[in-house]
């Protein structure tokens, strides 16, 4: 078994914009931003005063930014990096960080996600599989879609013997608005081939659980 956490993953600083949005498109930006103005005056504010003059701009940049994932091909991602490689143990990702959006209401889930895949015949660039979390995860979103898309990405692509998801995640929408509870935390989960056998699964749960780095 092989088992990494994100933070031993080494990455180039330039690498964590993704080359699609290092430059904005300025037409999209200017009508999000208008948009974004009416929704000021809408809800009652005064989008000419000097904290809000700014707002618009800020705001459809930074939502150009949360759904930037719509411009990525996660399959693309992993095939960019696939390796022969005669090693059939499992290989965990696992506390990768999720910053998604529900697309109910529009406002985050936040939480990690734990990846892992039983090689056959290929193995990934580790730094692939957060980068096709995160290009699932920066779109509207629903906790078990996202769950499904990775899974699937990562065995259509590898032709691994399995494949296993699991995120944890905090929604604001249930924390800031309707049942406003603090605590709760959604768990998905959805596995493939070997994973589907107990012993194999319990393994991948024991360890992301495991407190091993």
């Amino acid at each position: 078994m092989n088992t990494i956490d994100e933070s031993m993953l080494e990455e180039n600083k330039m690498d964590h914009v993704p080359a699609e949005i290092k430059t904005e498109d300025a037409t999209l930006m200017e009508t999000l931003s208008q948009h974004y103005k009416s929704i000021l005056q809408l809800i009652g504010e005064d989008a000419e005063r000097e904290g809000l003059l700014k707002t618009p701009d800020r705001v459809a940049k930074a939502m150009q930014f949360l759904t930037h994932g719509y411009d990525l091909n996660p399959k693309e991602i992993l095939q960019s990096a696939m390796f022969k490689e005669d090693y059939k143990q499992m290989v965990i990702v696992k506390d990768i960080e999720i910053y998604s959006m529900c697309e109910h209401h529009m406002l985050p889930f936040i939480g990690k996600a734990h990846v892992a895949y039983i090689p056959n015949g290929y193995i990934v660039g580790l730094s692939k599989i957060p980068r096709v979390v995160d290009a699932f995860a920066r779109r509207l979103q629903v906790q078990e879609r996202l769950t499904s898309q990775i899974k699937d990405c990562i065995q259509d692509t590898l032709k691994p013997l399995g494949v296993a998801v699991v995120i944890e995640a905090n929604h604001l929408c249930m924390m800031m608005r309707g049942i406003q509870k603090q605590n709760s935390v959604t768990t998905t989960s959805d596995f493939t081939g070997a994973f589907l056998m107990e012993k194999t699964r319990s393994e991948f749960l024991h360890l992301i659980s495991s407190n091993l780095h």
